[in-house]
């Protein structure tokens, strides 16, 4: 099977908050606790992103796309360059351009992974957490927590995150693995409640005539 770029890492790339942070840091708390309460108040989300990819050896790999996401009915699509996903909540389609192939799988609507349904607020549960010093990019002044996962079998050692301090919105996610690879997807634009088409969370197969279908189900 052919790897996800949504989450190459081996993960799925973790939207309902729970609200049960780990332990540690009182001022992390805080201001996750802002972070979650300010995407609970998003029933959708389109966002545009980029993907950097630095690899253990010194490569790396960039990519980037757009995810819609109908938080409420926990349906997404992702859309890339190379790459669609898309999920209606019971199944998902990873639509791969380049080998002219679409896998069907179940969806993981699973909160113990991070999905493209929490990837706003997959920090809610699981972790431990530290607040750091802050961090200047482009003009922006951005909070930056690091997060360790309780569960030491997860095959990522940290993930730190960066949030825009002006709009206690995320500005970006690194996950690093522990193989040495690092992951960063920066979200470039965010838009809350803004009105999703429903097409964008079914697959049609008129839309990819000549594409093999493999179904995993």
């Amino acid at each position: 099977m052919k790897k996800q770029l949504w989450f190459i890492v081996g993960l799925l790339f973790m939207m309902y908050s729970q609200n049960s942070y780990a332990q540690n840091d009182a001022a992390a708390k805080a201001l996750l606790t802002k972070v979650s309460q300010k995407y609970n108040t998003y029933k959708t989300i389109q966002a545009n992103f980029s993907l950097l990819i630095k690899q253990a050896s010194g490569g790396s790999h960039t990519d980037a796309g757009t995810l819609y996401l109908d938080k409420a009915n926990n349906k997404y699509q992702v859309n890339t360059k190379n790459q669609v996903l898309i999920s209606d909540a019971k199944t998902q389609w990873n639509i791969m351009k380049a080998e002219k192939e679409v896998e069907i799988s179940e969806a993981s609507n699973s909160t113990n992974e991070i999905n493209a349904t929490n990837i706003f607020s997959f920090y809610t549960t699981g972790f431990k957490y530290t607040l750091t010093n802050a961090e200047k990019v482009n003009g922006l002044t951005l909070n930056v927590v690091n997060l360790t996962p309780v569960d030491s079998k997860k095959n990522y050692s940290k993930i730190k995150l960066r949030i825009n301090k002006a709009t206690n919105l995320i500005y970006d996610t690194t996950i690093f693995d522990k193989s040495g690879n690092r992951y960063t997807y920066t979200l470039a634009s965010q838009q809350g409640n803004k009105a999703l088409s429903e097409n964008l969370f079914v697959f049609n197969k008129n839309d990819y005539k000549g594409f093999d279908i493999v179904d995993l189900r």
